[in-house]
């Protein structure tokens, strides 16, 4: 009776509205900017003058119009994701990393280890985010490298919190006191048995941490502190389209389309995840 009720619970979570819609929309468009070279050898820089502005679903060459200089706005689109889906996937690899490792340690050993680094945490969350990347971006200037940068150190704080207080909840348990009763060393018991416990919510917040990232760092180029602005990306495309939205508002649309769609299927997929990873939590249906 329980494995019916397991395996009829497994195809629930598989058949889910989110894992299917979410798939389609994280798939299709990592797909598409994977494949962008192919689809857009031109890199959507190719400007044709006698084209400039031309309205969506009016030209096979141009199925989603062209921007003031003639480019076409599909392509741009779909080769602009490559910049904020490398931003959103490095930067949180980045802060999972360090901050994993620091999670671990402060919450494996206590001690000082756990107070300077904690409280370091705590200043760090107190500072308020556009302010302390205006500062920082001001003073390194701007790139896709520094942009990734800055988002490791403004993000690991939220993974090493998660991880601290898994790894205090797991220090204790039985499984772990009778390790270190047999000799297991501590690094093993950090890697081999408190780790993988903790990988389920470190999983969720990274889905749902790569759609924010995604949209700060539209936000941030849209501001003029992102990647250069000769580089397609949507956050640059919105900044482009903005004074032409009353005559041109495909400029603008199209990319913020693909921003919203992107942030919602990866959305949707954490949403699933935590369900799948936590079903106490369970959202109700």
């Amino acid at each position: 009776m329980a494995a019916a009720q397991a395996v009829s619970s497994a195809r629930r979570h598989f058949r889910s509205l989110e894992l299917v819609l979410g798939l389609l929309l994280t798939v299709g468009m990592g797909l598409a900017v994977l494949f962008s070279g192919i689809l857009f050898p031109d890199g959507g820089e190719s400007m044709d003058l006698m084209a400039r502005l031309t309205p969506p679903f009016q030209s096979l060459a141009h199925p989603l119009g062209t921007d003031p200089l003639g480019r076409d706005v599909l392509a741009r689109v779909i080769v602009g994701g490559q910049i904020s889906l490398t931003v959103g996937v490095l930067s949180v690899v980045g802060a999972v990393i360090v901050g994993t490792i620091v999670g671990l340690v402060a919450g494996y050993y206590r001690g000082i280890a756990e107070v300077l680094l904690m409280r370091f945490a705590d200043i760090q969350l107190a500072l308020p985010f556009i302010l302390l990347a205006i500062m920082f971006l001001a003073i390194l200037g701007t790139g896709i490298d520094k942009i990734i940068f800055f988002m490791v150190v403004a993000q690991w704080v939220q993974y090493a919190r998660l991880v601290r207080g898994s790894v205090l909840a797991l220090r204790d348990r039985e499984f772990i006191l009778s390790a270190r009763a047999i000799g297991v060393g501590n690094g093993r018991i950090i890697f081999t048995h408190i780790l993988p416990n903790v990988l389920g919510p470190i999983v969720i917040l990274m889905t749902l941490n790569v759609a924010n990232n995604i949209l700060l760092e539209s936000s941030l180029t849209f501001l003029g502190l992102g990647v250069d602005p000769l580089i397609p990306s949507w956050g640059g495309m919105l900044a482009d389209g903005r004074t032409y939205l009353q005559t041109a508002w495909w400029v603008s649309v199209f990319p913020g389309l693909a921003i919203m769609f992107t942030v919602l299927g990866l959305n949707l997929l954490g949403d699933w995840l935590r369900d799948l990873l936590d079903p106490t939590g369970q959202t109700s249906r």
